[in-house]
């Protein structure tokens, strides 16, 4: 609207005041080029809407100011018509303007030096460079830019959903770490607590009383101190101090020690079987991790629901083959109801064998000694089945 009425008013005065750029061909009438004036003027109002409208009448309104002698301003417009429709047409139409406009420059300069042999005749061939070519050209590079600048902002946008969905997964994938340590740091000290609170409720020995209350007291102390820990690290993200050792088979005595400790009186009898051969080369940390954590969920679970009798762990790694991990302890069908939360270390102990690119098997299995509960780990060494949860 602007450049309309802009347009309008300054052709307007250069017409009243006689400023034609040429005298007026075939004795066209001077109010010709006034009628252009307002043509073009009105095809600038069609320059977003309909580009290419505007610049077909423009291109009349200038051949109708030409021949009647000629306005600046109508030019001048005539060049935004171009500018225009290569910025606000279609792609197709804003590839072909620019050649278009090239070709109509070359004639322009060829024609008017074959027909007048006069170095001067190329003047004209400048003259309708500066008319088409130049705003075209000028439109092609605004418009190469802002639909880079498009794709640009959608490829950046891309990457940011992209870096949500990551974030997500990320969050979601550590919530659920958080919820296998914490299963696997109390859960044990927890089944322990209940065990010997049932015993001594319902044993009539003050002394075995007693000793269960001491392992009563001795496992809430463990596991307020794990608890604490993990409570510690979550409140202060940014906490430098040097964390917890991570458990190894080393402590997997000590593991065993505590679960004979925890056992209830008459109850399991675990032993501990290692055949990996000496001198081995250290397994990877997530693959130790997850072995020890096995052990640990699979003894705490024979603590829980295994009948009295022998539990065997044994440890096995033959060459170029998985960490075989192996929990047996003597089945016991209780029927009733399940406690709440059951399950749940199976669960996790499978989403940490599953991310290593191991298998588990966990059930009930006949054999010569009659039926066992039987958990079997299958732990790749292999370098990426190792990083997986580093």
């Amino acid at each position: 609207m602007i450049i309309c009425l802009c347009g309008l008013l300054g052709g307007a005065l250069m017409w009243a005041a006689g400023l034609h750029n040429n005298p007026s061909f075939f004795g066209t009438p001077r109010w010709l080029g006034l009628i252009a004036l307002f043509v073009i003027s009105a095809a600038e109002l069609l320059r977003r809407t309909a580009p290419l409208i505007g610049l077909g009448m423009g291109t009349a309104a200038l051949a109708m100011d030409v021949v009647s002698g000629g306005l600046a301003a109508t030019m001048l417009m005539y060049t935004d018509l171009i500018y225009a429709s290569v910025i606000y047409s279609g792609p197709v139409a804003a590839r072909r303007l620019p050649r278009i406009c090239g070709l109509v420059t070359a004639l322009a300069t060829v024609v008017p030096l074959a027909v007048f042999r006069d170095p001067l005749a190329l003047l004209a061939g400048a003259f309708v460079a500066l008319l088409t070519l130049t705003p075209a050209w000028t439109g092609a590079v605004v418009r190469d830019h802002r639909e880079e600048a498009a794709a640009a902002r959608l490829e950046a946008e891309r990457i940011a959903l992209l870096a949500e969905l990551d974030r997500r997964e990320a969050v979601v994938s550590e919530r659920a770490r958080m919820a296998r340590e914490l299963h696997d740091m109390v859960a044990n000290h927890l089944s322990a607590i209940a065990i010997h609170s049932t015993a001594a409720l319902s044993l009539k020995d003050p002394a075995a009383t007693d000793e269960a209350l001491g392992v009563i007291r001795e496992n809430s102390v463990r596991g307020l101190a794990e608890m604490r820990r993990l409570i510690g690290l979550l409140r202060d993200p940014e906490d430098v101090r040097e964390p917890a050792a991570t458990s190894t088979l080393d402590a997997l005595d000590t593991l065993l020690e505590q679960a004979r400790a925890n056992a209830r009186p008459g109850g399991q009898d675990i032993v501990l079987a290692d055949r990996r051969p000496d001198g081995a080369a250290p397994l990877p940390a997530p693959v130790e991790l997850a072995a020890y954590r096995v052990v640990q969920e699979s003894l705490t679970n024979a603590l829980k629901h295994a009948a009295p009798g022998r539990v065997d762990v044994t440890l096995a790694h033959r060459p170029d083959g998985p960490l075989e991990v192996s929990v047996i302890s003597p089945y016991a069908d209780r029927s009733g109801p399940r406690a709440p939360g059951s399950g749940t270390g199976l669960i996790g102990m499978r989403e940490r064998v599953t991310l290593l690119g191991g298998t588990l098997d966990a059930g009930p299995v006949t054999g010569p000694e009659g039926t066992v509960w039987r958990v079997l780990a299958a732990l790749p060494l292999g370098d990426e089945s190792a990083q997986r949860l580093s």
